[in-house]
């Protein structure tokens, strides 16, 4: 009797194991098919888009009055850009591929640049001409290199997650289809290294990703796991791992996690191994009540700041959700404010305690700028803004312009019926760079049904 009922619970008990197993391999299963699925999407958005920019760029030659070149270079633009995303889509982390990305870069740069200026008075120059066949002709081979991985990949029915795999393990130094069709289209771009983008040449592409600007000595992990306990204050007898990034990864940083088992707190910080700098940090707990103002924060938050040697710093913005507050620092130097040295905190309410920090736009931005003298008068810049548009403030910054570069502008603040609006004018030559609206306190929609 005893030994039936131990082979019915071990049969039972077998069953419910496969059953788990089972359930555990179609839910993995169901994973890596939606993570290829997106891989082949991106793979073929890609191969597309380039087929589509080769398309509109040798279209743009036969063109020459404004009206059509100008929307036609935008669209360029645009296609570039769309072509960035689906890069950024595809497992080529640890695949050199930054080459083609620049070069997408530099079309985008000089089409946008291009596009955005009066070709009537300002017509194509030779030279601008010349750089645009050399487009045509460079776009048309990078699209045939892409073809020829597309047919291979259609052909023998290749899986994007097996390149996946090989870039993450030794395997990617072994043959493998795809990583090696992308190498030869990265060998095709690196030939373009010297072409000629003139005068409408820009940075867009991305800013310092490195943090090379960061000065000090390689710290040790200890010391990184010391940092993280500064801004994390939790009991000595917290459980704390430090891991360093991977092979892969573009700049050194240490991983440091705290768990404080008792007080069911944890908290998480990345920390650049130069300098030993906090790129962002998070102290996950509940925080149920408010025992201090949103004012008295800002202070606990300004003078966290100064305690950890960040200066130069004004508070831009400040705002409250449930019991934390949320404040956005930015450069201040000469009294012109440096909008991409950016600092963002949270802070509790309950203690004034910091519980989120994020430091990145500032490691990579923050240097001393030698700031130029604006070409135009406040007045003059006034002038360009929508007379419908009432001036309330006015200030001078430094802000990254649609094509990643740092322009000096005027900012004002201004009024249009119930919106409030913030408007920049390049000091240079009067440009219009960009107009914000600014958001009112979101309404609360709780209990309303």
């Amino acid at each position: 009797m005893i030994r039936g009922i131990l082979i019915a619970v071990l049969v039972i008990g077998i069953a419910g194991t496969a059953y788990w197993g089972y359930q555990e391999h179609r839910e993995k299963t169901a994973v890596l098919i939606n993570a290829e699925n997106n891989y082949q999407r991106a793979f073929h958005d890609l191969t597309y888009q380039i087929d589509l920019l080769n398309d509109k760029i040798g279209t743009s030659l036969a063109m020459n009055s404004r009206k059509s070149l100008s929307p036609q270079l935008a669209e360029v633009w645009k296609i570039t850009s769309q072509a960035h995303n689906d890069v950024g889509q595809l497992p080529l982390t640890l695949l050199p591929f930054n080459k083609t990305e620049e070069f997408l870069a530099n079309i985008g740069n000089f089409t946008y640049k291009t596009a955005i200026r009066d070709l009537d008075k300002e017509p194509l120059t030779d030279k601008e001409y010349a750089t645009l066949k050399s487009l045509y002709k460079q776009s048309g081979e990078i699209q045939q290199d892409l073809r020829q991985v597309q047919h291979m990949v259609l052909k023998n029915n290749l899986r994007w997650m097996d390149v996946e795999l090989a870039l993450a393990t030794e395997k990617g130094k072994t043959d493998n289809t795809i990583i090696d069709g992308f190498k030869t289209v990265e060998k095709t771009v690196e030939g373009y290294s010297e072409t000629e983008f003139g005068p409408a040449q820009i940075n867009l592409q991305k800013r310092d990703e490195n943090f090379k600007k960061l000065t000090g000595r390689k710290i040790s992990p200890e010391e990184a796991v010391k940092i993280a306990k500064k801004y994390a204050p939790l009991r000595g007898t917290a459980e704390v791992k430090v891991t360093e990034n991977g092979k892969g990864s573009d700049f050194g940083f240490y991983s440091v996690s705290i768990l404080d088992k008792q007080a069911k707190q944890e908290a998480s910080m990345d920390i650049t191994k130069k300098g030993g700098y906090p790129i962002w940090f998070i102290l996950a707990r509940d925080v149920n009540k408010q025992a201090i103002s949103l004012n008295e924060a800002s202070n606990k938050a300004i003078a966290f700041l100064k305690e950890n040697d960040f200066r130069d710093l004004s508070l831009f913005e400040s705002s409250q959700y449930d019991n934390i507050g949320v404040f956005t620092f930015i450069g201040n130097q000469d009294g012109v404010r440096i909008f991409p040295d950016a600092i963002k905190m949270k802070v509790a309410l309950d203690n004034g305690k910091v519980i989120g920090f994020s430091a990145e736009d500032y490691l990579k931005s923050h240097k001393s700028r030698v700031i130029p003298k604006p070409s135009i008068t406040a007045e003059e810049a006034r002038a360009k803004i929508n007379p419908k548009l009432k001036i309330m403030d006015e200030s001078k910054a430094v802000i990254l312009n649609d094509l990643n570069a740092e322009v000096l502008c005027y900012e004002f603040l201004g009024v249009l019926g119930d919106d409030t609006f913030r408007v920049f004018i390049n000091a240079e030559d009067g440009t219009e760079e960009k107009v914000e609206k600014l958001h009112n306190a979101e309404p609360v929609y709780e209990d309303v049904v």
